[in-house]
């Protein structure tokens, strides 16, 4: 058994592309379906930041199996996905959904959000019956590493999010921002995030924007900000200071068209575009609008990077802490592993005893219950005898090679029952 992973994020592909490959919380259930028909069990991590794909299968063609799911899926050419695309199996891959899962592998280092998307991502899964028994243990392994890599170390003290940097960004731009209005598009995790972030900062004023206003005012309640209907966007666009775009939106809600007629009413004031949404909430080429000084989430690397650099101790502990919880998961795999080989060999030497016995017994005459018994523990005791050894060495090899079992089986011709 193989795990797999094939996946895209911040560090391997640009925004562009990232958007291309997001799959939306709402498409998430559809996507494991159409993953269903490349691979038994699959799981999808998709955030602002990744997209990726975790399989288990009998054979090394996991990686294989996830880029033509990809590229069919979401319909990206071939060239584009093997370019910016990473390919893991086995140690790598499990390493590298633990680094995901305690916020290492983030833009934003010790970023809470990714817990929780790892852990919904899991339930998801669970809920399409796409989760095998070594892919559950993985994730709920990945969890709670990321549990304790953030209650044993100080990563996340004072951990930022991608939507409180951007609201660092745009008071790099702005400046103070107690008497600015914002506007926030989507009610969401990330929204809150920024909602909070720039009340703390002392923002004056506070608009959210949501599909509807019920969603809409429960953030806007929640923050004493003010709910704002999506029919009434334009309107607000000619008022605000800062726009921070963070949406679940299949396409762009902010065009240039609008922002050119938003900005006819305020021709000599700057307005900043935050857009931190994956898939893109603004069309790009409202940059070229004249006073609109639009960013994406790439555009957000330079703070992430002071925020890696003030962190590199805790990434030091938090570190030794995966490479336990990893060693910790690969000694239950491994176990797994030969568990089955184990029952089946010491099932087929049950066989094999059993038969030959009745056979002899046969043959002989009447026995009594007592001679019955006793040759019944004889012969259990003769297998017992000849498997000790073999036994104890399939199970202290196949800890540390996993092909050891595998020879075991083909030895002794088994027929090892598949796991789920």
């Amino acid at each position: 058994m193989q795990i797999s992973l094939v996946g895209l994020n911040h560090r391997s592909a640009p925004v562009t592309v990232r958007e291309m490959a997001a799959i939306r919380t709402q498409k998430l259930r559809d996507s494991l379906e159409s993953l269903r028909s490349y691979v038994s069990y699959g799981v999808i991590l998709s955030t602002c930041n990744r997209t990726e794909v975790y399989t288990t299968s009998a054979d090394s063609q996991g990686t294989t199996v996830g880029i033509n799911f990809l590229q069919k899926y979401l319909d990206i050419p071939h060239h584009t996905l093997h370019l910016y695309t990473y390919m893991l199996e086995g140690k790598a891959a499990v390493e590298h959904l633990f680094r995901v899962t305690c916020g290492l592998d983030s833009m934003i280092i010790g970023e809470y959000e990714v817990l929780g998307q790892v852990r919904q991502t899991l339930e998801v899964a669970e809920e399409a019956e796409m989760v095998s028994l070594p892919l559950r243990h993985l994730f709920q392994s990945a969890i709670r590493a990321g549990r304790k890599v953030r209650e044993e170390t100080e990563i996340s003290k004072n951990a930022l999010s991608v939507s409180s940097v951007a609201i660092e960004l745009a008071a790099g731009d702005i400046g103070d921002l107690a008497n600015c209005q914002m506007l926030v598009i989507g009610a969401g995790e990330a929204g809150r995030l920024a909602a909070r972030a720039a009340k703390e900062r002392g923002m004056s004023r506070i608009g959210v924007v949501s599909r509807t206003l019920e969603r809409a005012a429960g953030l806007a309640t929640e923050l004493g900000g003010l709910p704002i209907s999506m029919s009434n966007l334009a309107e607000e666009l000619t008022t605000c200071d800062l726009v921070v775009a963070c949406a679940d939106a299949p396409h762009h809600l902010l065009d240039v068209s609008t922002l050119k007629t938003a900005m006819r009413h305020r021709p000599q004031v700057p307005l900043v575009i935050i857009d931190i949404a994956v898939p893109r909430n603004v069309t790009p080429a409202v940059a070229q609008i004249n006073n609109v000084f639009l960013y994406n989430i790439d555009d957000l690397t330079s703070i992430s990077e002071q925020n890696r650099k003030q962190r590199e101790g805790e990434i030091e502990k938090a570190g030794e802490i995966i490479a336990f919880e990893v060693k910790e998961f690969f000694a239950w795999w491994q176990d797994l592993e030969v568990r089955p080989v184990v029952a089946a060999l010491m099932k087929k030497a049950e066989e094999i005893r059993r038969s030959h016995l009745n056979r002899t017994l046969k043959k002989l005459p009447p026995l009594s219950e007592d001679e019955q018994y006793n040759l019944e523990m004889m012969t259990r005791a003769i297998i017992a005898k000849i498997l000790k050894e073999p036994l104890h060495s399939l199970k202290a090899n196949g800890r540390h090679n996993l092909g050891y079992a595998e020879m075991v089986r083909e030895l002794f011709q088994l027929d090892v029952e598949k796991r789920k």
